[in-house]
């Protein structure tokens, strides 16, 4: 059975909130494994700002693939993101990685 071009490119064709499921589960479960064993270092340590750690410890490296992934285009990347331009060079700044 035929079915149309656009029916084709709609069944192929990922939305911006759709990943493959394999790449999801694989950076899941990595995210997982990391999350627990981070927490098990802290031990007995009295923590009040894990959220903001472990963002401290994830945006960075998420930011610089991107920024890699878009030869450094900051439109591209932020769209990518799904952050306003000024968001992304906010945060760009942030963690001293605007060239």
């Amino acid at each position: 059975m035929n079915r149309p071009a656009e029916s084709e490119h709609s069944e192929n064709h990922n939305s911006a909130t759709e990943i493959p499921d394999a790449g999801v589960r694989s950076l899941k479960d990595e995210v997982t494994r990391a999350v627990d064993l981070f927490i098990h270092q802290l031990e007995d340590q009295s923590v009040t700002n894990m959220y903001q750690m472990v963002l401290a410890e994830v945006e960075p490296p998420l930011l610089q693939a991107v920024m890699r992934y878009t030869s450094g285009n900051q439109s591209k990347a932020s769209t990518m993101l799904g952050l306003n331009r000024g968001t992304l060079r906010t945060k760009l700044k942030q963690y001293d990685l605007l060239k």
